[in-house]
């Protein structure tokens, strides 16, 4: 896939292009904080070191009971494990060790016995109680921390039957924030490669993997899908016209527009908080990184060397642009101030240094290199200091994408043979294949949440 970019490194970019609306009324339940409390700090995600939390989640409560709860308890209390366990923080405790029986005990501080959950190792404790009315259901979900026996989370969730897991995304967003200051990932989905049908085209995902939906049929090599902060809108670089150019899509009414400039469009990203994009051009001299509007109109160049720059990606106070160019020879990173075009080199460790991607709490760039002649992730501080290789001895791993709360990375990896979507915790842990699809699925990329 790498080749000498001392020859043509544009070669090697372009090889590597070669839900309707739901009602949820979610309101406080009796005694519970207003809202997750984003100073209830319980793990610090920037700790690499950290531990997994003990968590109990046992079958949920039929608060009648009628056949219609009792059916549902086990599975929407298993929906919720899933989406907890996803995150890589959690340690479920497996139910055969509670000491409770949903039906014959209550779901409130007041009702609990916090003992039988500290003596099987819990310290975290999520409850709930299901009521089916018709179509519709009530849904109360809470969250103990079990030494202190203090309810951190308690909402209540009035819900057709079929949203059942858009109550449980919300809920798992309310438990995140309360535990780390940050709501999660599960509203959000992933855009990606995949060449399934034959030739790439554009793919999305929820963030679990699950709903995959394509997006694109350009029946051509399509790739460097791009989502708008926002996520209204995907940039994505496609050759269905000849030569490639920049496409942005709508995603809500599906319409289309792409930039007609002479020479090559790729890799477009969107500036944060703002409509508009970066991108690599080629219409005026080498491949160099322009500014544009969200509308395809060149706002100014950004980079001018006599290397090729491409793969920006942005600070997220869209004031700083990291990007790859082989100015020294080899391709390394650099950062460069947008306003007053300052640029200073980020790494200096390996000779092949691609695919940066900025975490969204702006401390850390992730990036694939090349080691021992193998690609790994590695992540480094924004200084360039303590660069860390995240991914080892398991084929090629590259393109990674932060989830939107920062605490997940998505990546492509050949470990499997064909390559595939993977995710694993900013720190490395928990590496795991996102889906399986036909065909190979490359470049990741995750976008914001987007509530429904």
């Amino acid at each position: 896939m790498h080749v000498n970019i001392n020859n043509v490194y544009l070669r090697m970019v372009i090889n590597r292009l070669a839900p309707p609306a739901l009602l949820v009324l979610a309101i406080a339940l009796t005694l519970a904080p207003v809202g997750a409390r984003a100073d209830i700090k319980f793990f610090d995600l920037t700790n690499p070191f950290l531990r997994k939390i003990p968590m109990a989640i046992p079958v949920f409560r039929a608060m009648t009971p009628v056949p219609a709860e009792t059916d549902r308890v086990a599975a929407i209390a298993d929906q919720v494990v899933e989406l907890l366990d996803f995150t890589g923080y959690f340690k479920m405790l497996d139910r055969d060790s509670h000491l409770y029986d949903p039906q014959a005990s209550g779901i409130t501080e007041k009702e609990l016995n916090f003992g039988n959950w500290t003596v099987i190792g819990a310290e975290l404790l999520i409850t709930g109680g299901v009521q089916v009315i018709g179509e519709e259901q009530v849904l109360d979900l809470l969250l103990f921390d079990t030494f202190k026996a203090k309810r951190l989370v308690g909402k209540r969730y009035r819900a057709a039957l079929a949203d059942t897991r858009l109550v449980v995304r919300r809920f798992c967003a309310e438990v995140m924030l309360a535990l780390t200051g940050y709501p999660g990932m599960f509203d959000s989905r992933l855009a990606f490669v995949s060449n399934g049908s034959g030739l790439k085209e554009i793919y999305t995902c929820a963030f679990d993997g699950s709903d995959v939906q394509q997006l694109t049929q350009k029946r051509s090599i399509t790739s460097f899908p791009a989502w708008s902060s926002d996520g209204r809108h995907l940039a994505f670089t496609s050759f269905v016209n000849g030569p490639a150019q920049i496409f942005i899509r709508d995603m809500t009414s599906g319409l289309e527009k792409h930039l007609i400039f002479n020479g090559v469009q790729i890799a477009p990203i969107w500036r944060p908080r703002h409509f508009e994009f970066a991108a690599t051009l080629s219409h005026a001299t080498d491949q160099e990184i322009y500014l544009l509007t969200g509308g395809g109109k060149i706002i100014k160049r950004l980079t001018d060397s006599r290397g090729i720059d491409v793969e920006a990606t942005w600070s997220p106070d869209g004031k700083r642009f990291a990007f790859v160019s082989n100015r020294a020879g080899t391709p390394q990173i650099y950062i460069q101030e947008v306003d007053n075009g300052l640029v200073r080199r980020l790494t200096f460790e390996g000779q092949y240094n691609t695919q940066p991607s900025w975490s969204p709490k702006g401390d850390r760039i992730a990036y694939s290199s090349m080691l021992e002649g193998r690609i790994n992730i590695v992540v480094i501080d924004t200084e360039g200091r303590n660069p860390i290789q995240l991914t080892q001895d398991q084929g090629d791993n590259e393109a990674p994408s932060w989830s939107p709360d920062g605490s997940l990375i998505a990546f492509s990896s050949t470990r499997e043979g064909n390559s595939r979507i993977f995710v694993m915790t900013a720190f490395g842990t928990d590496q795991r294949r996102l889906l399986t699809l036909s065909g190979e699925q490359s470049q990741p990329k995750w976008s914001p949440n987007m509530p429904q």
